[in-house]
């Protein structure tokens, strides 16, 4: 199995080593299970650093009192599901799971092994959680972009590209099943700034390819990428295509703007892991993920790409470079 499939770290220590060895004399190794939706290393790695230093700051060490299992299915469905499976059967005490098609492969497998989850959008539309402030059974978790940023996309992309008159919306039907409030969010402001939205579904890469060549070869044009595992994991393929069409794009990640995406603002995804951290602490000591309210995002960031922008046409105003919590030269 590829090393991007499925990786077992154990804080560095062998593999072969028992993990009673590795253990400090007193005390008790726990385990807990973690599955992540990003097929690319660097961001993926940096979600988990996160996540891992979460844990260390309240006493959790992989290879002392922690056994930890990371496995990488990068919004692959098989994958998710065969992963579901072999991770289920070995039990463990707490999993902590990123989006939404993941977490509904696992819970498909078990209802009463706890669950964490973070980058998910609607936890009670999905079935996750019968509320946000009583989740009730084994899950609970951190709620990534919420359907108003749909509306604030728009307005990013009016600000940034004010000469933008139709706007594409991408996502995914199959991964992204939440995607309607967030497009009627987005329509709505669309018709205050004059502007025609279009849902843009795909299926692949290749509708992808043929959907956005088809939408950018017409004038005046701009894309927003809706926030899901299929848009992750073919993020550079994404970019790609937007500025090879000159499409001004708005992004919810910032690994989006980095990888030369031209602006993104919403969450920042490895911040949900670290507060993860204290969540699967919470349960490890004891308390029901049920009781565990499911927590909103309440920090949103803005990264601009200027070099993407020059590139574009488009001169950046200065109010918005100084708004921005990173600008890319």
């Amino acid at each position: 199995m590829k090393r991007s499939e499925f990786i077992r770290l154990i804080g560095g220590a062998p593999l072969g080593w028992p993990i009673a060895a590795r253990a400090q004399q007193g005390d008790r190794v726990r385990q807990i299970a973690v599955l992540m939706g990003s097929a690319d290393d660097a961001e993926g790695h940096r979600h988990l650093t996160a996540f891992r230093e979460g844990l260390q700051a309240l006493g959790w060490i992989d290879g002392r009192n922690l056994r930890t299992d990371y496995r990488w299915a990068a919004g692959d469905a098989d994958r998710m599901r065969a992963f579901a499976e072999e991770v289920v059967k070995q039990r463990p005490e707490v999993m902590l799971i990123e989006t939404t098609p993941q977490v509904a492969a696992f819970m498909q497998e078990s209802r009463t092994i706890p669950i964490v989850f973070v980058n998910v959008s609607d936890p009670i539309g999905s079935g996750f959680v019968a509320s946000l402030a009583h989740p009730g059974g084994a899950v609970t978790g951190f709620i990534s972009n919420e359907p108003a940023l749909g509306s604030k996309w728009v307005q990013v992309l009016n600000d940034i590209a004010p000469r933008v008159r139709r706007v594409g919306f991408l996502f995914n039907p199959s991964t992204a099943p939440y995607v309607g409030p967030f497009f009627r969010s987005a329509e709505a402001a669309a018709a205050t700034y004059g502007v025609e939205l279009t849902a843009l579904p795909i299926h692949d890469e290749i509708e992808m390819d043929d959907k956005l060549g088809t939408f950018g070869r017409e004038p005046a044009g701009g894309l927003i990428v809706m926030p899901e595992i299929f848009t992750t994991v073919h993020h550079k393929r994404i970019v790609a295509l937007a500025n090879q069409y000159r499409l001004p794009t708005v992004h919810a990640f910032r690994f989006f703007a980095t990888s030369g995406g031209l602006i993104s603002y919403g969450v920042d995804i490895a911040d949900q892991f670290r507060r993860a951290a204290s969540y699967v602490d919470r349960i490890l000591r004891g308390e029901k993920p049920g009781d565990l309210p499911v927590q909103a995002q309440t920090r949103l960031a803005m990264v601009i790409n200027l070099k993407t922008a020059k590139a574009l046409g488009i001169e950046v105003p200065t109010s918005m470079q100084l708004l921005a919590d990173e600008v890319i030269e």
